[in-house]
């Protein structure tokens, strides 16, 4: 029985075929909404999504992402100190309720720490539904202990890593029809129009993290990192306690962001992801959304695209963050930003 993988246990080139494949079903789905109070008509009204050209309402984007993370973690983080980042993540098709999602992984990257006792591995990931089809790609990278500190480390080599998707590898489906968005269902008119680039909205709503909550969501993505749910273990740490997944904060965070730009709606691209620090349970999650960009779309007249850095904030309410960095160092975010996530969306651009 594997008890996961340590430093010393990565090659170059690895390939690795993860367990556990998921059907995902009705129930993950309302349970998401129940878990992060989403509520984009996108992924809970059959009538908002088939008018757009969906054959049933999709899988939220950030559960399917977090359910293919989490097929990934047995072999690659299950042992890890950190997940320190993300970058090129495709949402390339989308997912339905009954679709079946497995994934692979490659190891592209390993560099030792000058300690010797732990370093980062940087591995791409591929998400594939029942078809064989890709439906998600990403790279992560995350930094583990070793498991035998003698151990030699062979080779080093750190990738090099997208800044941002290529607009060119963004993918929409051809069958969606922005012309026929609902407005009304959304309780919004603004659309990819009514944005500027530089605008700062600061999302009104906050979620308080509970215990209960926490863990049934990160069990719900199938996630079984150590740092999650073993108290025990974790008291002997310098946190003392339980981290929350970060894919979880990345959930609340997208839910917040609701309010503001409700009328945004695929998920296209993550461009790049930070978890700056770390969240526990009895934290009050907030979220500031920043339009970095405003895009077109090849052959597209219907939708535009708007690049969004999403900023998850505990404990201070958004309008008062003054910087997202220390005041007192340019490379070290303030302490109580616990996320910055740079992602692309299809909109509509209305009339």
């Amino acid at each position: 029985m594997s008890n996961g993988n340590f430093l010393e246990d990565f090659v170059l080139g690895q390939k690795i075929i993860h367990a556990v494949p998921r059907t995902i079903t009705e129930g993950d789905a309302s349970l998401y909404i129940s878990l992060t109070g989403d509520r984009r008509p996108l992924y809970c009204s059959q009538t908002f999504s088939s008018r757009l050209g969906y054959e049933k309402n999709p899988v939220n984007d950030v559960l399917v992402f977090n359910i293919a993370f989490g097929k990934t973690v047995h072999d690659i983080s299950l042992n890890a100190i950190a997940n320190l980042g993300y970058a090129d993540v495709r949402f390339i098709a989308p997912v339905y309720v009954g679709d079946t999602v497995r994934c692979e992984s490659t190891v592209i990257g390993i560099k030792e720490n000058s300690d010797k006792k732990r370093g980062i591995v940087y591995v791409q990931s591929i998400a594939l539904n029942q078809r064989n089809e890709e439906v998600m790609s990403w790279q992560r990278w995350v930094l583990l202990p070793k498991n035998d500190v003698s151990a030699e480390i062979p080779e080093t080599l750190v990738p090099t890593l997208s800044k941002c998707v290529d607009l060119k590898n963004i993918s929409v489906a051809h069958n969606i029809e922005g012309t026929n968005f609902d407005a009304e269902a959304t309780g919004s008119s603004r659309f990819w129009g009514d944005y500027e680039e530089g605008q700062t909205i600061n999302h009104s709503l906050g979620l308080t993290i509970d215990d209960a909550t926490h863990t049934m969501a990160t069990q719900l993505y199938q996630n079984n990192a150590k740092v999650h749910f073993d108290a025990f273990s974790m008291a002997k740490t310098a946190f003392e306690k339980r981290l929350v997944y970060g894919g979880h904060i990345i959930s609340l965070c997208h839910s917040l962001s609701f309010e503001g730009v409700e009328n945004a709606l695929n998920i296209v691209a993550i461009n790049s992801g930070t978890h700056s620090n770390p969240s526990f349970a009895g934290d009050t999650i907030y979220a500031k959304s920043i339009i970095l960009e405003k895009n077109l779309l090849r052959e597209r007249s219907d939708l535009g695209l708007l690049r969004i850095r999403l900023i998850g904030i505990k404990n201070q309410e958004p309008a008062s963050l003054k910087s997202i960095m220390n005041n007192e160092s340019s490379t070290r975010y303030h302490e109580n930003v616990v996320l910055d996530l740079d992602y692309s969306v299809t909109i509509p651009k209305g009339n």
